[in-house]
């Protein structure tokens, strides 16, 4: 039987994030990604998408358009009570040392400024 699971806070801002991003910025839609990281697998399914490269802590989203030294932005979306785990901690400092940027969002209004500081604002 399947049971239908209650979206967490997360879940609900990285949507509204998402959904605002393709609305704003139409031509950089295929350049914005999450990797379904997140979730309860069977140990076969986690053992083969472990073997094929999904990595503990890899950002909730990445945006593949480099600004100025920039190669790309690499976005943790965490609810206001959220905790920011070890692993993710270890993902931002390999981010930073390939010079991407990294940031920590907690609201759809601090995901809005940081898009619109990194790509430029829309009128």
């Amino acid at each position: 039987m399947w049971v239908k699971q209650k979206k967490s806070e997360e879940e609900i801002l990285q949507e509204g994030c998402v959904f605002w991003f393709d609305y704003q910025y139409p031509e950089y839609r295929k350049l914005l990604h999450h990797s379904p990281n997140g979730g309860y697998r069977i140990a076969k399914e986690a053992e083969k998408f472990k073997r094929m490269g999904v990595r503990a802590g890899f950002p909730d989203l990445i945006l593949l358009v480099p600004r100025g030294e920039c190669p790309f932005l690499a976005i943790e979306l965490k609810s206001e009570k959220g905790e920011w785990r070890k692993n993710q901690k270890e993902y931002m400092q390999s981010v930073l040392s390939v010079g991407g940027r990294y940031e920590v969002v907690r609201s759809f209004d601090g995901f809005k400024e940081l898009v619109e500081g990194y790509l430029g604002k829309r009128k």
